[in-house]
């Protein structure tokens, strides 16, 4: 199977887990501001709220995947207040005709002293066993 990892961040939070995902699946994690060109099976996708909402850079990076290169999302990201973005990503995907996977990883972010060092090492280790777990490796 082929992976591609890409995450958008402002914190650095979302990252964190990108880097961990990408180490376990054997690929690099790239921001979405770098396109999805190869065939992949799982694209793991990390992003967050933003004023209650994915940001519109996510949803335009949605628009702009393939669904002939692109054979599913896999949702994963932090949060300091809400948890997961899974319903407004599949909203996105639906509309480009890509498929979601049900399972999703959602930890805790810190923002502005909330939630002080999450992502921790905890969560990278639970993020990283997500991605074996769905990629099956």
């Amino acid at each position: 199977m082929n992976y591609a990892v890409r995450y958008y961040t402002k914190t650095g939070n979302t990252k964190k887990l990108a880097d961990a995902v990408a180490k376990a699946v054997g690929v690099e994690a790239l921001p979405i501001s770098s396109p999805v060109d190869e065939k992949v099976d799982i694209l793991f996708l990390g992003n967050s709220y933003y004023a209650f909402n994915i940001d519109p850079e996510v949803r335009d990076f949605i628009r702009s995947l393939d669904r002939k290169k692109v054979g599913c999302i896999v949702n994963f990201g932090s949060a300091a207040m809400l948890n997961s973005t899974y319903k407004k990503v599949k909203a996105e995907a639906d509309k480009v005709g890509i498929k979601m996977d049900e399972r999703e990883f959602h930890c805790k972010g810190e923002f502005k002293g909330v939630h002080k060092g999450r992502p921790n090492e905890d969560d990278l280790k639970a993020a990283a066993e997500f991605a074996k777990a769905v990629a099956k490796i």
